[in-house]
């Protein structure tokens, strides 16, 4: 499956906009949500092909999001790329376990994120 459209879900306006121009420069169609609901009201507007999910966000947090969209048959097949400032082992490993397909820290290394959602086409 090619991956076009992204969807963004992370409550800093700077990485929003950081990520947005990253992708949008190699050719992606990017979509943002600051936080969980305003994720999952861009979902019923259009099934992204893959998310980029923060982890700290206010109200439901990114390994919650992220759980119930892998248990949702509508999404459970959209890949998830845990996007965070959280940089422990253990973190990382949660975030698998709570379906992400993959994970990295912030700042974000451009060449590195690029890598991981090609490995996902």
């Amino acid at each position: 499956m090619a991956i076009r459209n992204i969807l963004v879900v992370d409550d800093s306006k700077t990485e929003l906009m950081f990520l947005s121009d990253l992708l949008q420069k190699k050719g992606f169609a990017v979509r943002t949500a600051e936080n969980a609901s305003e994720a999952m009201a861009q979902l019923g507007v259009q099934r992204p092909d893959l998310i980029l999910m923060d982890i700290i966000m206010p109200g439901q947090n990114g390994f919650q999001l992220t759980r119930s969209l892998s248990r949702d048959p509508a999404y459970s097949d959209v890949p998830v790329i845990m996007c965070t400032s959280k940089n422990q082992e253990t973190d990382r490993v949660w975030g698998l376990r709570q379906g992400a397909r993959d994970y990295v820290t912030k700042p974000v290394d451009a060449d590195e994120l690029l890598a991981k959602i090609q490995a996902l086409e």
